[in-house]
Order: structure tokens, then sequence, then C-alpha cells
């Protein structure tokens, strides 16, 4: 039987590696929420809007979701919230696509150092 943990494990390098390949195979309005709701923020219109921040987008969501899932409750509750709280930072942005830039590449660097804390079966 293989282990949960490994393939969780393995399936983050996965998608930490191939996302930029499927980011850019998939069509242009993939990000993490509907581009085409009449109501959008200033920061989702432009997450719409500009293809390098709704691949970062797609790429930062896979590897909540994947790192979500290694992780034990508590953690887990801890990643749910830091999420909530960059989301409100990200809406700080509106519109500028620098700022956004800027605040997916922190986000993508914050998850990394969560995933080399990982707990890993020895």
């Amino acid at each position: 039987m293989s282990d949960p943990h490994a393939a969780a494990t393995r399936a983050l390098i996965f998608a930490l590696l191939a996302g930029p390949m499927v980011a850019g195979a998939l069509p242009a309005h993939a990000a993490s929420f509907d581009c085409k709701k009449p109501d959008l923020a200033e920061d989702e219109a432009a997450i719409c809007q500009t293809l390098s921040l709704n691949d970062m987008d797609v790429k930062m969501v896979t590897t909540f979701e994947l790192l979500s899932g290694l992780l034990a409750m508590g953690a887990r509750g801890e990643l749910q919230d830091q999420q909530i709280e960059w989301l409100t930072k990200r809406g700080e942005c509106k519109g500028d696509v620098d700022c956004l830039t800027a605040a997916y590449a922190a986000r993508m660097a914050q998850l990394a150092t969560v995933y080399e804390g990982v707990q890993r079966p020895k």
C-alpha cells in the first residue's frame, strides 16, 4: 500500500515543476475564481486580464491546495488563515500589476517555506 503522505509530496513537487508548463496551456481565464462574473474586484480583474498574473494565480492555488493536504489539522487551519490574510493584502494592490506580481511571488515563497517544514516519513 502506498504512503498517502508520499503521494501528496510527489503531487506537490509535480505541481511546482510542471505548474508553469500547465498554466501556459490553460485557457486565458483559468484563474481560481470566475473571471466572467460582473462584480470582479480590481485585483481579480487585473489577474483575469494579465496572463502572467493568471498563471501565477493558478500555480499558487494549486500549490496551496496540495500543501493543505500535507498538513495536520492545526497547521492546515493556520495556512488557511494566512491565505485569507494574503487575499486581503492582494486586494490592496487593486489593479497594480507590479504590486500583484510581487504579492504572488511573496506568497509562493511563503508556501515554499511551509513545504520545507513539512514532516516527512523517515
